[in-house]
């Protein structure tokens, strides 16, 4: 025989608090009228203590029935300030929360059931307080006075509006016992995926993973590396790196470097190192379309980039954007050029032979495909078909300069527009710097400088002014940290320098905010096999689509994803986003009663039973999702749902930021914040639950915290 199981039911009247006024009543009597019970006042009191203690308990118990009811209407406010985080060197603090099993989807779906509406929804006295709001917004005094107070968000407000954060307070109410939820750190090189919408919350999700692993040491007690890529320039997100900076005292450790603002940003050349020679023509070509026809070309740019990029090596010049677009575009000063340094080292009269060629050259006797050259060109390479010299790096050259001048400015045509891109304006300063300037004040850093710096690196891409040069400069950067993540791999941080300090591994917080925008081919081998040299990537962005859309390959799309093992959802409107989420969970049995009466007529007339009734309550169990899409369609902002640790199923809801009274930046950062805020649209400002000044929190008098790029 089986047992019969309790259906658990919060959304009912607090029945508890009757037997809590009956032990009160009791125990008065016992305590202050023993005698009305032939009680002495000994036993009194010992009766009154039992009737306490009972009526404590059903007390607890009512208590535990309104708390439930309040937060499904209504969560408590949840905010710290930036100090209050906890910086953990085990785990990585992700917010308040629970973990999610079949009593939080039965009780989910309790919530939706007819009997249980008037727990849920809001209450009438509510209803009408909002149209009296919206009515007498405008209305003359004393009505429009009355609409404010109604609209006062204080807890003296007996109907004050809910928070601005949209969804269904009831999926995190079905918990009332939260606890911290963290991840530990040994699961974030396994890589992270935050999905949300537009204004949910990513980016302040990001702001608390930043903020701990600024301040993080590990344990050898050094500051753990920290890469942010914001390719839409959010301020907020910057002003916070800043000051958890100089909290943490990084200030000579942290580098800012943002298209939009070429003036104060650090400079960067993303072709300027590499292990191989081969990875400048890499890193150039792989902005270019492979698909189709365009495969050919981006393979014969690819080669001759590579091409030219040798022969800067060989002449001593380090490769950046600016040299080589000068040399695609004018190919035989670069072969006459590295002639002079090759022959000069291993056939000095060789130019003697290529005068005399020069002098017996015209119109006549040059070669169709050479028309067009410079004598000196043709002469050198007519030298070249007649001796027996040898040179890889000359060779390609000589093929180069060989093409016919139209032909080849046809096959290079889809290089030159990514490269006057990369290379025009004030861009040109940052992606090709001038290392013999000594009086530019920029500093200029590189992947391996940084990691061994042990450094914190903002990197803003000004994808709203021009998402492809954001893109190229992006994957660039992603290209060049494979490299060096496969350097790290092979030698570690310290090859070729002495053994100071700790040798043991990096760890490299490699954040992408909108990751989508800097999606390439390179991003593929960075998530796949950069655990291994310590990068632990998060990575965050709206939908599945715009992974799919941005790489242009389903499958590829789906490599990408699989290579995260935590998943962090905020609210989604793409359906297929999230059944990324809820495909993963199990399914679990809900139960519900349903109550069965009956009546049968006696069919004797000369009985004298007239009928017979019946009624039952039968419980039954149905097999559901442990939630389903649009749960998370329906999430409030700085809400998510979070598949960590292996599949383990949590519910979280982020902390609020709060101001810190101390938070100052530096004149230059200062300025940029304040114009990346005039630029960006006015944002909801939901997490601090009223509008935000642009210069609330930084004093005139700023504290000078050193250079803050150096």
């Amino acid at each position: 025989m089986s047992t019969p199981r309790a259906i658990e039911v919060l959304l009912r009247p607090a029945v508890e608090l009757y037997s809590v006024l009956a032990c009160l009543a009791a125990a008065s009597l016992c305590l202050f009228s023993p005698w009305a019970l032939a009680l002495s006042p000994l036993l009194g009191a010992g009766f009154a203590l039992c009737f306490l203690v009972f009526g404590a308990i059903r007390a607890f118990e009512a208590r535990k029935i309104l708390r439930y009811r309040r937060h499904i209407r209504r969560l408590p406010r949840y905010e710290i300030r930036s100090r209050q985080v906890q910086v953990s060197k085990h785990r990585l603090f992700i917010g308040k929360g629970f973990r999610w099993d079949e009593r939080h989807t039965h009780r989910l779906a309790q919530t939706g059931r007819p009997e249980f509406r008037a727990y849920v929804e809001p209450t009438p006295l509510f209803r009408l307080a909002r149209r009296w709001q919206a009515k007498w917004e405008f209305a003359p005094f004393p009505f429009s006075a009355l609409a404010r107070a109604l609209a006062w968000d204080s807890i003296l407000n007996l109907v004050r509006p809910l928070p601005p954060v949209g969804g269904l307070a009831r999926l995190h109410g079905v918990e009332p016992d939260e606890v911290d939820v963290s991840l530990p750190l040994g699961e974030r090189v396994g890589h992270t995926l935050v999905l949300g919408t537009t204004r949910v919350g990513k980016t302040r999700l990001a702001e608390l993973f930043i903020t701990q692993d600024i301040r993080r040491k590990d344990a050898n007690g050094e500051f753990e590396i920290v890469i942010v890529f914001d390719p839409k320039g959010d301020a907020d997100l910057l002003k916070r790196i800043a000051i958890e900076v100089k909290h943490a005292g990084r200030e000579d450790a942290f580098y800012v470097f943002h298209l939009g603002w070429p003036d104060i940003s650090a400079r960067y050349n993303a072709v300027g190192r590499f292990g191989r020679i081969s990875e400048v023509a890499t890193r150039i070509s792989g902005q270019l379309s492979g698909e189709g026809n365009s495969a050919a070309f981006k393979a014969f740019a690819w080669r001759f980039v590579n091409i030219v990029a040798r022969a800067l090596v060989e002449l001593g010049q380090r490769p950046d954007y600016l040299l080589i677009q000068r040399h695609v575009i004018n190919i035989d000063a670069l072969f006459v050029e590295y002639a002079q340094h090759y022959f000069a080292k291993h056939a000095p009269k060789a130019w003697e032979a290529i005068v005399q060629i020069e002098g017996r050259l015209n119109d006549k006797n040059i070669p169709r495909a050479m028309i067009g050259r410079e004598l000196r060109v043709v002469a050198i390479e007519q030298y070249l078909s007649m001796s027996r010299e040898f040179d890889p790096v000359l060779e390609g050259l000589r093929s180069a300069v060989r093409y016919d001048r139209t032909y080849f400015d046809k096959i290079v045509a889809s290089l030159l527009p990514l490269l006057e891109k990369l290379t025009t304006g004030k861009i040109a300063q940052l992606l090709a710097p001038n290392y013999s300037d000594l009086d530019d004040p920029r500093p200029i850093f590189e992947w391996m400088q940084v990691i061994r710096k042990r450094a914190v690196v903002y990197v803003g891409l000004d994808a709203l002014s021009d998402s492809e040069v954001a893109a190229a400069v992006g994957n660039s950067m992603f290209s060049d940290l494979v490299s060096v993540a496969g350097h790290l791999y092979k030698h570690g941080t310290n090859d070729g320098l002495p053994r100071v300090g700790s040798s043991g591994k990096a760890t490299i917080n490699l954040h992408a905010d909108e990751f989508n925008e800097l999606m390439g081919d390179e991003f593929v081998p960075l998530v796949n096999k950069g655990g291994g040299a310590g990068i632990q990537v998060t990575a965050y962005t709206q939908t599945l689509s715009d992974i799919e859309a941005r790489i242009g390959n389903r499958a590829k799309a789906g490599q990408v994803i699989g290579n995260f093992n935590n998943l962090i959802m905020l609210r989604v409107r793409e359906t297929a986003t999230a059944e990324l989420l809820t495909k993963q969970l199990p399914k679990v049995e809900v139960y519900t009663a349903a109550r069965i009466s009956s009546a049968t007529d006696s069919s004797d007339p000369g009985g004298k039973t007239a009928f017979t009734s019946n009624a039952s309550e039968r419980v039954t169990a149905t097999s559901v999702p442990m939630i389903e899409p649009a749960h998370v369609v329906a999430l409030p902002k700085g809400q998510a749902f979070a598949l960590i640790e292996g599949g383990q199923f949590y519910k979280i809801r982020m902390p609020l930021p709060k101001p810190d009274p101390d938070e100052r930046l530096p004149d230059d950062l200062q300025e940029m914040v304040k114009a990346m805020r005039s630029r960006t649209a006015e944002d909801e400002d939901w997490w601090h639950g009223a509008e935000r000044d642009g210069s609330e929190g930084i004093p005139e008098e700023l504290a000078d915290v050193g250079e803050i790029a150096a």
